[in-house]
């Protein structure tokens, strides 16, 4: 103990001058084990001076520089381990050979030969012997420093590869001490792995409790998600964190690290695993083509955009209308671009700034550039604003799809993919009523011409985007709660935004011109269930009636302006199957161009003058499933009626909760 005491400051060291400590050691053993080669050839010590003294320094001239040269001094010594000892048995071999061919081979004057062949020998039994004894010391004395800190008690669920490497990177982790593995394997249990117990989940929360744990990691990067998601659910009632490791994809680009360790994803709970994408579809409206993406900044047009890339189009345009969010798309894709290799050129990238409804802007992009494949992801998608901002989200929304569609047939563009959403089916609000505008008037379109094939593809909510529950619940959970969900009964679909790309850029080589393609999202995700799952996963304790003393209350806040408690993917009950087993083919009835090109006009003119209740009604007609219990929540039209005076309205403040 006192030992340690006594070498801590030298951990606490800067790295210069503990290399500087090593290499005076090293200089001293060069002269030590000189004057001993002496003594074991001449059986007698003798002191180094005159011509004695001449090897010495050769030794400390030689041996320093070759040691530098093969990295003895960027070792970790507490750390050191077989690779450091081979590393230093090679520096030393190559200091003999060449010291050994000055004083035996050549010989020097007043030196015995046989003091060439003695000297590296024990210099090679010095230096492996100091870093041994340093390993064993600092690395003893930096495991007290470590237990002696307040550390988590890690249970890692799977003993294979995975979760040997995960123990391997968190052995010296200044926050976690592994505690036992966990395996259904029955060969595997009650066995021993690094020194500790293979234990059966089995008897779960006796180990828990026992083993005083905090976090369970699950290293199973290669189990189908139906699995993980049984395993999770064993995990829920265990009052413990729960946390993972990345796929397998990711691990095979290196070892596991620490830093791979990341939080459970909504992904990891969906239980339905993700179709391998099919190359040929994946490549037809993409290789070698010049692709458009409109609000290539988004969550979806972001997504899209990476994965166009991987498939190497000629040019790929970037259209979006935020300026960070194009510079910060354009960067990334160019990080990308930068690690590509194969044969062929590269592809091209072009940022352009553009409004979706600017019609002199996307037309002179449309005939700069005459794209092939044009997807149109640009779209107003959270549902309170677009509800209180309506002129400016069926502008975007249902107009600005018109007006890139227009520029696509003008310029014979061969594929237009519409980017649509769930909340179009039966809407009960602006933004998705607007969306099943823009997909009649695709349909219409379709209809109309046989040049440009246009294709809506619709689904649910995706992962990880702007205003999704997950990261909203998680930092909820990180301060101390409450998790707020807008009702009990709430469901959404949900369905991870590479699968969601890759599905869309499918679809779209599915196409023949005006088909509505339906993404097969698994099953509805009950909110409620998902906050419950996500504070028990956190080692945390659901505060309820039943146990008033937990850790994190649900609150309720009601359902916000123009929210629907359940959506739905089809209009119709008739969906088709496709060649594609997460795609489906609904057939819905649309409008004409003739019947709807002088709604189109209205609108446009409602838009023009700002008259949201013209805006609203005109909407009612042409989605006669439109249905809003809410009125007019437009935020200027709220406020010029409280300026005139008018009773009865709620105030923004209070709609906006």
């Amino acid at each position: 103990m006192n030992f340690e005491k006594t070498i801590s400051p030298l951990l606490a060291l800067p790295r210069i001058p503990k290399r500087l400590i090593v290499l005076g050691v090293d200089a001293g053993l060069c002269t030590l084990t000189v004057w001993l080669a002496y003594f074991l050839r001449l059986g007698e010590w003798v002191p180094l001076s005159e011509d004695r003294v001449f090897p010495a320094i050769v030794s400390i001239a030689l041996a320093l520089p070759i040691f530098m040269a093969f990295g003895l001094y960027r070792t970790i010594f507490r750390f050191a381990g077989a690779t450091a000892f081979l590393t230093t048995t090679k520096a030393t071999l190559a200091y003999g050979l060449v010291y050994a061919a000055w004083f035996t081979a050549l010989s020097s004057p007043g030196v015995p030969r046989t003091v060439g062949i003695i000297q590296p020998i024990l210099l090679l039994l010095a230096v492996g012997s100091t870093r041994a004894l340093a390993a064993y010391w600092l690395g003893g004395a930096y495991r007290h420093s470590l237990n002696s800190r307040r550390r988590d008690n890690i249970l890692i669920y799977g003993a294979g590869s995975s979760g040997r490497q995960l123990f391997g990177a968190i052995a010296n982790s200044v926050d976690m001490r592994v505690v036992g593995f966990l395996d259904d394997d029955p060969t595997l249990q009650n066995r021993t792995l690094n020194g500790l117990t293979i234990h059966s989940p089995e008897n779960l929360l006796a180990i828990v409790e026992r083993l005083k744990v905090n976090d369970i990691l699950l290293a199973i990067p290669s189990a189908p998600r139906s699995r993980r998601n049984a395993i999770i659910e064993k995990l829920r009632n265990a009052q413990v964190g729960v946390r993972t490791l990345p796929g397998l994809m990711d691990l095979a680009r290196g070892d596991v690290q620490a830093s791979d360790i990341r939080e459970l994803e909504i992904e990891d709970l969906l239980g339905r695993d993700i179709v391998a994408p099919d190359p040929g579809r994946m490549r037809q409206n993409t290789w070698g083509k010049v692709v458009l993406v409109t609000g290539a900044g988004g969550s979806i047009g972001s997504e899209l955009c990476r994965q166009i890339l991987n498939e190497r189009p000629k040019i790929l345009l970037l259209v979006e209308s935020s300026e960070f969010a194009l510079y910060a798309i354009h960067r990334s894709l160019n990080r990308r671009l930068a690690d590509m290799g194969g044969e062929g050129e590269l592809p091209r990238l072009v940022p352009l700034l553009a409004s979706v409804d600017n019609r002199e802007r996307i037309g002179k992009v449309m005939a700069t550039w005459r794209p092939n494949t044009v997807y149109h992801a640009a779209a107003y998608k959270h549902v309170p604003i677009v509800e209180h901002n309506p002129i400016e989200g069926i502008r975007n929304n249902a107009i600005g799809t018109l007006v890139v569609a227009l520029a696509a047939i003008a310029h014979q563009v061969d594929d237009f993919v519409l980017i649509s959403t769930d909340k179009a089916v039966r809407p009960t609000n602006i933004m998705g009523a607007s969306k099943r505008f823009a997909e009649m008037i695709l349909q219409a379109l379709a209809a109309r011409q046989d040049g440009t094939r246009f294709v809506m593809v619709r689904f649910g909510n995706v992962l990880g985007s702007s205003g999704s529950v997950v990261p909203l619940f998680r930092q909820q959970i990180r301060d101390g709660g409450p998790v707020t969900i807008t009702h009990e009964e709430i469901t959404r679909y949900f369905m991870t935004i590479p699968e969601a790309a890759q599905l869309v850029i499918q679809a779209g080589a599915m196409a023949k011109g005006g088909e509505v393609f339906v993404l097969d999202m698994g099953e509805p995700v009950r909110i409620m269930d998902l906050a419950r799952k996500m504070i028990e996963l956190s080692g945390l304790i659901l505060r309820n009636r039943e146990n008033p003393a937990g850790d994190i209350e649900i609150k309720y806040i009601g359902l916000r302006p123009g929210e629907k408690l359940y959506e739905e993917l089809l209009i119709g009950n008739n969906p088709q199957k496709t060649a594609h087993p997460r795609i489906m083919k609904a057939s819905e009835a649309y409008s004409s161009w003739e019947m709807l090109a002088p709604v189109i006009q209205r609108m446009e003119a409602a838009i023009a003058t700002g008259n949201v209740e013209q805006a609203r009604e005109i909407l009612k007609h042409i989605v006669p499933e439109y249905d809003s219990a809410d009125g007019n929540v437009d935020w200027i039209d709220i406020e010029r009626q409280a300026a005139a005076g008018q009773d009865g309205q709620s105030s923004p403040a209070s709609l906006a909760s």
